[in-house]
């Protein structure tokens, strides 16, 4: 069913309105940034909203040349606790736009 009556026009052009927002929300994703912590901040790594690891900071007392293998558990948890933010950042700022996609065309 199309809405306004079988308006197609206004139906593109809701469809072209959502599709700019949608870009324009990616592109704020890819340009902002989010970080994660383990080991009370011992290590820090920094992703992009996309995803990207962009950052890694350890600090001194993370490192043990004896226990390498805790440090490298270290950067692994950051790691996934900062794409757990961008992910958390991504539904935030896509989630409405892919509802209205969902809702409107019958995706």
């Amino acid at each position: 069913m199309i809405p306004d009556g079988g308006d197609m026009s206004g139906l593109l052009a809701q469809a072209q309105a959502m599709q700019a927002q949608l870009v324009a929300a990616q592109q704020e994703l890819a340009e902002a940034t989010v970080q994660g912590s383990a080991g009370g901040d011992m290590v820090t790594a920094t992703v992009t909203g996309a995803g990207e690891l962009v950052g890694l900071v350890i600090k001194p007392e993370a490192v043990d040349p004896e226990d390498t293998e805790t440090l490298a558990d270290l950067v692994l948890a950051a790691v996934r606790d900062a794409n757990h933010q961008a992910q958390t950042l991504a539904a935030t700022k896509l989630g409405p736009l892919a509802g209205g996609l969902g809702g409107g065309l019958g995706f």
